[in-house]
């Protein structure tokens, strides 16, 4: 057999041990595949050097630990139920500055729509204003181009949905549902797991692209975060068990694409009423400092651009569509 074939079969082994889930006899793979049960113990230690940690016992054949299988594109694409996103372009980096600046890059040049660049670390994050957002090694860093028929006043929308698709996407691959925190974290514990970035290229005063991106703490190791100064933590930390990158970079892209079809299709509502009861924000009172203003009042509702309401205690009602909350309470 060439490399090809051997390839192939390997492929195809490790595609039934993830369709498993469980246990898989190796006689059942010899027959499922028309090779010996020695071609198959050969393949499953090829991808043990490959990292995949496979448990092997008599008389109940192989079982996948699908939490330590390498993060890495063919591992998002594997099962990956999409129509577009990851599907018409996926640029995997091992290591890159930022997979915003990249996607941004793409889209300035011309991506289509669902090109998604992605990172397993950040050598030069960003956050909102520019700010640094550490990066290292166990998280997840995602980045979608988008060319949405939207009105620059109404982008704050992808954002929401952004954060959204997130939390959602942890939750299914966790169980455990974060809190959406205004305008663009995701916090467990009162602490910060997940951050996004939105940006917007205009021409002539009308949306051409847009590239929202997220990073997720997936497993990214709690000495790391507080070497940052940073009040975050982990998925892996919250769970108390090995969390699989893939699964949370593919449930994110299947998540995105759901709530990005409602928004092309002009159902901002129902992407607005999402996020307002993943964050419970409205009818709290918020101190916000958006620029050199400080804005405090109770939140009355979001408008269907996606602005935040915010009523002040002189009546004035105040409409934001990004800022840094520094004090919320009933």
């Amino acid at each position: 057999m060439d490399d090809r074939g051997r390839n192939g079969t390997r492929r195809r082994v490790l595609e039934r041990l993830f369709e498993a889930d469980g246990w898989c006899s190796g006689e059942e793979l010899s027959r499922e595949l028309g090779v010996s049960r020695a071609a198959v113990g050969k393949h499953v230690r090829a991808l043990r050097a490959a990292g995949y940690v496979i448990e092997a016992v008599t008389r109940r054949g192989y079982r996948l630990d699908r939490t330590t299988a390498p993060f890495e594109a063919a591992e998002v694409l594997r099962g990956l139920a999409t129509e577009v996103f990851g599907k018409v372009g996926l640029h995997w980096h091992e290591s890159t500055d930022s997979t915003n600046r990249d996607a941004v890059a793409l889209a300035v040049g011309g991506a289509c729509e669902g090109t998604v660049v992605m990172a397993a670390q950040q050598l030069a994050g960003r956050g909102r204003t520019g700010r640094p957002w550490v990066s290292p090694q166990g998280g997840v860093y995602v980045s979608l181009v988008l060319r949405p028929r939207l009105s620059p006043q109404a982008a704050p929308l992808v954002t929401l949905m952004t954060a959204v698709a997130a939390a959602e996407a942890v939750e299914a691959v966790t169980g455990l549902m974060p809190e959406v925190k205004w305008p663009n974290d995701l916090l467990m514990a009162g602490l910060k797991v997940c951050g996004n970035l939105t940006e917007v290229g205009l021409v002539a005063d009308m949306v051409d692209w847009v590239v929202t991106g997220v990073g997720v703490n997936v497993s990214t190791p709690a000495e790391a975060l507080v070497d940052a100064g940073v009040a975050a933590t982990s998925l892996q930390t919250e769970c108390g068990r090995p969390v699989a990158r893939a699964d949370v970079a593919r449930a994110f892209l299947e998540r995105a694409e759901h709530w990005y079809g409602a928004l092309r299709e002009g159902d901002t509502g129902a992407v607005i009423t999402r996020w307002k009861e993943l964050s419970d924000i409205v009818g709290r009172h918020l101190r916000v400092r958006h620029g050199d203003e400080l804005v405090e009042g109770r939140v009355a509702d979001m408008t269907p651009e996606g602005w935040l309401c915010i009523l002040a205690g002189n009546g004035t009602l105040h409409r934001l569509h990004a800022g840094d909350v520094i004090d919320s309470r009933v």
